[in-house]
């Protein structure tokens, strides 16, 4: 399968059908959670856009100064608002204080498995196409660079690997490094699940 000549429609239909297939399942990244604790609730955007005649994934990379995971490659998101009912609305909502991408410029394409952390938030990610180019209005307290990776070598299974670690039966993802960035954990596992999804 060639990531370029992917449409809309069919990464929207490959989303619904898996999210379909999983809605009731969970991914779990960390097993030594606390299971009788109730997961916080989370969302993050998992933004595609397109140029150069390929898809991109939009990543950001957390600032030095925050208080988890810092200096980490992720996805823009965060914990839910009492007042939200669905992860596209934190999603939007992080997404517009981190890094200015406006509701109004996105697509929603679907969701994915949500998945369990290590800090005991069940988040939910959510697909989007974005325009592009695009004007991005970076909240430099929280991110420290906005950066895209090429969907076609995200696909390549030789530009990552999975090892397992005592007592984990969930593998850590580590792709290769790319434009001196490192992808690796939980948003990893997000970006293989979404390729999976797509059906690679």
């Amino acid at each position: 399968m060639n990531p370029s000549n992917l449409s809309e429609k069919f990464i929207m239909e490959k989303l619904r059908d898996a999210w379909e297939q999983n809605q009731n399942s969970e991914i779990f990244n960390d097993t030594d959670r606390d299971f009788n604790e109730e997961p916080k609730c989370a969302a993050v955007l998992i933004p595609l856009v397109r140029f150069g005649d390929e898809w991109h994934l939009i990543f950001t990379r957390r600032a030095d100064n925050v208080d988890t995971h810092k200096g980490q490659v992720s996805f823009p998101g965060g914990a839910c608002e009492p007042e939200e009912k669905t992860p596209e609305e934190t999603a939007l909502r992080e997404a517009d204080e981190e890094i200015g991408i406006k509701p109004k410029d996105v697509r929603l394409l679907g969701r994915i498995t949500p998945m369990i952390t290590v800090t005991n938030y069940r988040v939910t990610p959510v697909v989007a196409v974005l325009k592009w180019p695009y004007a991005f209005r970076v909240q430099y307290a929280e991110v420290a660079r906005v950066f895209t990776i090429p969907l076609s070598w995200l696909f390549k299974k030789e530009n990552r690997w999975e090892f397992y670690l005592p007592g984990r039966d969930q593998g850590l993802i580590v792709y290769h490094n790319f434009d001196g960035e490192l992808l690796w954990g939980a948003t990893a596992l997000m970006t293989d699940y979404f390729i999976k999804a797509l059906g690679v």
